[in-house]
Parts: structure tokens; C-alpha cells; sequence
């Protein structure tokens, strides 16, 4: 099972304890995948058995309403099934429109909006809301590949609608026109922690959290891992030029040539290529620090330098 459906899964399984969170979470469910249908049926349509489930509890825990659930093979690729509830009598479909504060609107009627806000007036209602959302039309990525978490919507006006819900609990979601669809998502890797924590899916959080942690480390690991890299390959880099520039000296004008202090570290860089600056400084008589030693390096590449320059000026 995909990290998505796992948190579904979770979410399918909670029901809020109080009635008008109940409610909401309806309102939700309708908002995404019900329909009022040209005979005047209120039909919930899914293909997720979880999302149907989820339904199917509240329909009869928060409106006393038991109905049959309708099975159809999905015409389209002719792939998984489509699941219908659907609602005939007109004192039922009036209750759930009128508690979830549903309106119809469109051509035909048929598209359902929550007209009211009294039904999220409450955070946790609000809660109940995205988690019903995020139920019917919402996925979210498998964390060890990235982070994305997204609802879609039918059209603009209800993903502005949930933007703002969502936002109320201080995410930053934002809003893509993706085909004929806008959908509201959320990126970072903490703002969707946080989108887990308000649908109250903590079992998700946790292993997202744990995957989060475990990112981090491997991160921070392979930064040290290359910084340290980057400074062994500048430390040898060095090394051998300091070695090259020694050489070069030592076979044109001789180390006789040069004063006793640059003599005496040229003799000892050939003689412990390997050592360090600190090392160098500390056999030297009188012994130097690491700069002393930073600074004879350098008048050695200078002379080097030089001497490559006449060099190539006799060419």
C-alpha cells in the first residue's frame, strides 16, 4: 500500500466524537464526491473503499440513515469499481443538505458547496473538514521521495474555500490550476507534518517524522562526508604543488642558494611529504607555528614561480 493510501486508511478509521465535527466531515465527503442527479437522487460516488466506509459510518452514525451500497465496474481502462450511495427519499436528502449546510448550485443543480461557514466555525470542525477532504479527492507523496501533499478540487471556488480553512492553522497552501481541475497543495516537508497533525492522522505523522529525521541525518552526514573530502583533495592539492615547486629549486639554483630558514623547511617537506603544517613547524630548530611555516611555503612557490617564468622567457 502506497504511503497515501496508508494515511487514508488511518483517516477512514476515525470519526469525530462530536456530532457537529461529524458533520463537517460529511460536508467534506459531499463537497468532493457528491452529486445531486437529474432524477433528484444525492449520490456519493468513490472509488476508494476507505472514502466509501467513511461515508457509509456517518451517513448512519450522524443522520440514523442505513442504505445499500452499489457496486460498478469502472468503464474507464476498465480498471477497479465504482461505488455508489445513493439517496431517493426526499425528507433524507433535505436533513443532510440542510445539517452539512450544503447548497446546490450549476447548470443542472447538481454541484454541492458549503454555503455556510457555522458548520467550520469550530477548529475542530475545521479539522473534520480537510480531513474529509483530503479523504475523497486528496493524495500525498511517499516521503523517502519527496514531499507533496494535495487536494483536488472541481473548481476554483472550493479550492479557495479550503485554501482558506487550511490556512487558518497557519500553512502556507497554495492553489494550481492543473487541466480542468485546481488543486490545493503544500510542499515543505514541515507544513505537511503539520497538515497531518490537523487531519490528526499520527500514526502518518510519526512515520513521516521518523523518515524526516532520518533524511536529515543522511544529509548532514554527506555534507561533513564532502567538506571533508574538499579539504583532503585542497590539503594534497597543495602538497604536491609545495613538493613540485621544492623540486624545481632544488635542480635550478640548489638549496645553498636560499637562507637557512627556507633550506631548512625545504629539506624537511621532501623528507615527510605527508606531514602537516603543525608537524613541520614542530621539527624545525627553532621551532616555527603553523603560519611561520604557511609563510616559507609561499616564499618557496614564489621563487618557483619565478623561476618557471625566466624559464619560459628563454623559450
Amino acid at each position: 500500500m502506497s504511503f497515501s493510501g496508508m494515511v487514508k486508511e488511518e483517516l477512514s478509521r476515525q470519526v469525530g466524537k462530536g456530532l457537529h465535527c461529524q458533520i463537517a466531515e460529511t460536508a467534506a465527503l459531499l463537497c468532493a464526491c457528491g452529486k445531486i442527479t437529474p432524477e433528484g437522487l444525492l449520490r456519493f460516488q468513490t472509488e476508494n473503499e476507505a472514502v466509501l466506509r467513511k461515508y457509509f459510518t456517518l451517513l448512519e452514525k450522524t443522520f440514523n440513515i442505513k442504505k445499500e451500497i452499489s457496486v460498478r465496474e469502472n468503464s474507464y481502462l476498465k480498471k477497479g469499481s465504482v461505488y455508489f450511495i445513493e439517496l431517493s427519499d426526499p425528507g433524507q436528502i433535505q436533513a443532510v443538505l440542510q445539517r452539512t449546510k450544503l447548497a446546490r448550485e450549476g447548470e443542472n443543480g447538481e454541484t454541492l458547496y458549503l454555503c455556510n461557514a457555522l458548520v467550520i466555525q469550530q477548529s475542530c470542525c475545521k479539522r473534520a473538514f480537510v480531513r474529509g477532504a483530503f479523504l475523497a479527492s486528496g493524495s500525498i507523496s511517499d516521503p523517502r521521495k519527496g514531499y507533496h501533499f494535495e487536494i483536488v478540487c472541481q473548481d476554483e471556488k472550493k479550492a479557495k474555500q479550503l485554501q482558506e480553512i487550511i490556512r487558518s492553522f497557519q500553512i502556507d497552501a497554495k492553489i494550481v490550476l492543473r487541466k480542468k481541475s485546481y488543486v490545493v497543495y503544500v510542499k515543505e516537508g514541515a507544513q505537511i507534518v503539520d497538515m497531518l497533525a490537523v487531519m490528526e492522522a499520527n500514526v502518518a505523522l510519526m512515520d513521516l517524522e521518523n523518515i524526516r529525521i532520518l533524511k536529515e541525518m543522511r544529509n548532514t552526514v554527506n555534507r561533513k562526508v564532502n567538506c571533508e573530502t574538499a579539504n583532503i583533495n585542497k590539503t594534497v592539492n597543495a602538497a604536491v604543488k609545495q613538493m613540485e615547486d621544492i623540486k624545481l629549486i632544488q635542480q635550478t639554483i640548489g638549496f645553498e642558494s636560499l637562507n637557512e630558514g627556507l633550506s631548512q623547511i625545504a629539506q624537511l617537506r621532501l623528507q615527510y611529504p605527508e606531514a602537516t603544517l603543525k608537524e613541520l613547524g614542530l621539527m624545525l630548530v627553532p621551532q616555527v607555528g603553523k603560519s611561520g611555516v604557511n609563510h616559507r611555503l609561499r616564499k618557496l612557490s614564489e621563487i618557483a614561480d619565478g623561476l618557471r617564468d625566466d624559464k619560459e622567457e628563454l623559450l
